[in-house]
């Protein structure tokens, strides 16, 4: 359920919002031992959530779904490397990604630890009300576009035109 309107996140507005969600963390008493990201987008959230609740295991796990703006595979896949899960044994999780929006990719993380940790909880930046996880931990719920600010540009190519001065 997209409103048609695009919400603008800064690397200014991230960072706040990350140490927000960090201290929303804290005041609950929640102390993971872990934090997964689920990367690509998830990676600039556990990383500022680990510094901010100083956790030092942060662990990855790469999922696709999203093809495009708008298009994803009909169901989220865990790509090689998939972590083993008995390094989550007896641990408390949290799973940090930038956005539940379908909810899919949450969900498989989710369930791929459930079963083997002694908690898991998920944060996010934001949440969309058609998320079908509703995560502990949201800065801010909106069913808006996000223009994330590390993925709003193109990729960085190689620029042969340029002459490097000797």
């Amino acid at each position: 359920m997209n409103s048609g309107k695009r919400e603008e996140l800064s690397y200014e507005d991230f960072g706040g919002a990350v140490r927000a969600l960090a201290q929303t963390i804290a005041d609950d008493g929640y102390e993971p031992d872990i934090v997964l990201s689920i990367a690509r987008g998830g990676v600039f959230v556990a990383g500022g959530l680990a510094y901010a609740l100083d956790v030092k295991n942060i662990n990855l796990v790469n999922v696709e779904f999203y093809t495009g703006v708008g298009t994803t595979l009909e169901m989220p896949v865990m790509l090689a490397p998939v972590p083993n899960a008995i390094d989550f044994s007896n641990k408390k999780v949290l799973i940090a990604d930038d956005v539940a929006d379908t909810g899919k990719t949450l969900k498989l993380v989710h369930d791929f630890c459930v079963e083997h940790v002694a908690e898991v909880r998920s944060a996010v930046i934001y949440e969309k009300s058609q998320s079908l996880v509703k995560c502990e931990y949201v800065w801010k719920r909106t069913d808006d576009w996000i223009n994330f600010p590390w993925s709003v540009q193109p990729p960085v190519v190689r620029r042969d035109d340029q002459v490097l001065d000797a």
